[in-house]
C-alpha cells in the first residue's frame, strides 16, 4: 500500500528566523491521525537565517538526525561534541538519558536548509552519544546510499539506535533503482528536487513524501533529474 502526502499538506510555520515544514505533529501543531510512521516520530523540512538557530534545549530518549541540503549548521551539547555540518555529511545524537544542545545556522550570509528527523529508539535507557559522519555524494548517483544504520557497513555510515536504514540517491532521467525488504517492513520516501514514480503508477514531486507498506519491492524511476531519501523502518 502506498500513501502519498503531497507537499502542500504538510503544515507550515514562518518564526521570521525559521521556515519550517512539518510532516508529523510537532510543536503547535497536532494531529492525533499524524502522529508517527512505525518509529519514524519527526520529519522537518527547516530554513534557518544566517546566524539564528536553536539555543540550548534538552531533549530524552530520542534519535535525532540532521541532513543538511544546503549551507552549514553548527552543533554543540553538554556532552563536550561541538561541529558544523553541511551536505555530505550526517549529524547523528542519541539524546538517551538526557543531553542538552544547540543547532545554529554559523554562517553571516546564507540560511541553511536541513532535514531534521526523530525516531523512537530501540530500547530506553542509552547514554547520550553525539557522531558526524561524511559520505561520498558520488556513490548516490543511481545507486541507493546508506548514511544511517543501525549496523553500518562502514565508518561512512552514522550509527543509529533503531532497526532502521536512511538512503540517499541521486536518479539521473530515465534511471531507475530497485529496493527490496523484508515482509512486514515500512518504506518512508521523500522526493528532496525533482519528479519520481514510484513502482510504475505513483508520482512524487520535489518535497512531496509516501509512507508504504505491506510492499516488499519497491521501483523509484526518475521523470527528471532527482534527489530522494528512502527510510527502511520495522
Amino acid at each position: 500500500m502506498i500513501n502519498m502526502y503531497p507537499a502542500r499538506s504538510r503544515y507550515t510555520t514562518d518564526h521570521g528566523w525559521l521556515k519550517s515544514n512539518f510532516s508529523f505533529s510537532f510543536a503547535e501543531y497536532y494531529d492525533p491521525n499524524n502522529m508517527n510512521f512505525g518509529p519514524m516520530r519527526v520529519l522537518n523540512d527547516d530554513i534557518i537565517k544566517p546566524l539564528k538557530g536553536f539555543g540550548a534545549h534538552p531533549h530524552h530518549e530520542m534519535e535525532i538526525v540532521s541532513v543538511v541540503l544546503e549551507g552549514y549548521l553548527k552543533h554543540e551539547d553538554s556532552t563536550g561534541h561541538s561541529a558544523i555540518t553541511t551536505f555530505g555529511e550526517v549529524q547523528r545524537m542519541s539524546a538517551g538519558t538526557g543531553v542538552v544542545h544547540s543547532e545554529v545556522n554559523p554562517s553571516s550570509t546564507e540560511n541553511v536548509n536541513l532535514l531534521q528527523m526523530w525516531f523512537e529508539p530501540e530500547k530506553p535507557g542509552v547514554a547520550p552519544s553525539y557522531e558526524q559522519t561524511s559520505f561520498d555524494i558520488e556513490k548516490m548517483k543511481n545507486a541507493l546510499l546508506p548514511i544511517v544504520s543501525k549496523n553500518p557497513t562502514s565508518n561512512h555510515s552514522a550509527h543509529i539506535n533503531q532497526d532502521l536504514t536512511i538512503y540517499l540517491s541521486d536518479l539521473e532521467r530515465g534511471r531507475e533503482v530497485t529496493f527490496t525488504q523484508k515482509e512486514g517492513r515500512r518504506i518512508f520516501l521523500f522526493v528532496i528536487e525533482g519528479d519520481v514514480r514510484i513502482n510504475s503508477k505513483t508520482t512524487l514531486n520535489k518535497r512531496d513524501s509516501a509512507r508504504i507498506t505491506e510492499t516488499t519491492t519497491l521501483h523509484v524511476a526518475a521523470e527528471s533529474e532527482s534527489r530522494f531519501m528512502l527510510i527502511d523502518l520495522p
